[in-house]
């Protein structure tokens, strides 16, 4: 088998979500390949849904496509290990359930992949608001800076920003000979897993082309952001940490590590939790910064501080760290004052 393509789902029968998705692999140019839709204990009728494409499959195109039916919910971090137990390809790619990818994106990968001996290619997507091919706004993933066969310089720079993880296809060997897999049972289970997996990446490809569509909703998990949520993020951070504590990577990356660690379990978490003015509690952003004090006490003095965090962050990371109680007034306030002043520029 050439390829095998994972699709964790969850609750996505409404407005053919699933369907939009499972068609667009079905309609892949790239030959032998298979379909791997793990359904992670779903409460809507994807698993019907699933049992109806599997059926249908089974006639027209034998082994082409896989379903799983997992009797509890462990979030799609653990719908995907479930789905890479189950792979037999020799490339593994990852689509997520609302989403659709181009016909050819596949093809593509898979013909850079042969042409220059990469373990990992990827490519750009597109942010879309319905289901279309014609690109919306375009996001370019990873960077030419990053392509190649890595060194120690470009895995810095993969750990500081590794991208997003459905867009690109991974050799099956390089995770099975290091024991990759996701987090599971928290949301952001991609923003432990990338930085990670990226570390044991030897040659990395791109293709520039937006073949990847991110369908943009507003019940997205992205779009919500509650304190539970902001919670598995600083999880995510942990597992991070832990594992490269493991594995010994620490040692050759600690400036990278640590700062993507901080960057994910605390600063992208604080000001998410705060720019969302839901519930705001002082002793949630206690809680964040008793954990970032505890673990990284050094982060204002990590180089990548200054060169990746905005003066106006940097200015509230330094005061909360001193003190929560004056940052969380000092931050309502400031808004408030923001809020106030944009009203009135409108009338």
């Amino acid at each position: 088998m050439r390829l095998s393509v994972i699709v964790p789902v969850y609750n996505m029968a409404a407005e053919d979500k699933l369907k939009h998705c499972l068609d667009s692999l079905l309609a892949q140019t790239v030959e032998d390949y298979e379909i791997i839709a793990v359904d992670d204990a779903s409460t809507d009728e994807s698993p019907q849904i699933l049992k109806e494409y599997e059926e249908r499959l089974a006639k027209t195109t034998p082994g082409r496509f896989r379903m799983i039916l997992c009797e509890e919910n462990h979030r799609q971090g653990g719908a995907r290990n479930r789905g890479l137990a189950e792979a037999s390809g020799e490339w593994v790619g990852f689509v997520d359930s609302d989403d659709f990818v181009d016909p050819q994106m596949y093809a593509k990968l898979l013909q850079k992949a042969e042409e220059t001996g990469a373990d990992v290619v990827g490519c750009d997507y597109s942010l879309v608001s319905e289901y279309t091919t014609t690109p919306g706004q375009v996001v370019e993933n990873n960077t030419t800076e990053q392509t190649g066969v890595l060194d120690a310089e470009k895995h810095k720079k993969w750990i500081l920003r590794s991208g997003s993880m459905v867009v690109k296809i991974y050799k099956r060997e390089l995770l099975e000979k290091n024991h990759l897999r996701f987090p599971e049972g928290i949301f952001y289970e991609d923003n432990c897993a990338s930085p990670l997996w990226s570390m044991y990446f030897t040659h990395f490809e791109r293709v520039p082309e937006p073949l990847y569509y991110y369908l943009t909703v507003a019940d997205s998990t992205t779009h919500h952001v509650s304190w539970a949520k902001c919670l598995d993020r600083v999880k995510a951070g942990e597992l991070l940490l832990q594992e490269c504590r493991e594995r010994k990577l620490l040692d050759l990356y600690k400036d990278e590590i640590m700062f993507r660690f901080s960057e994910l379990a605390y600063i992208t978490t604080l000001f998410s939790y705060m720019y969302s003015g839901k519930k705001r509690k002082p002793a949630h952003t206690a809680y964040l910064r008793k954990m970032i004090r505890k673990e990284y006490p050094e982060l204002t003095g990590n180089p990548y501080f200054e060169k990746m965090v905005p003066a106006e962050d940097r200015k509230l990371v330094r005061m909360h760290m001193k003190s929560n109680l004056l940052f969380f007034v000092y931050y309502v306030l400031l808004f408030a004052y923001r809020d106030l002043r944009k009203g009135m520029r409108k009338k």
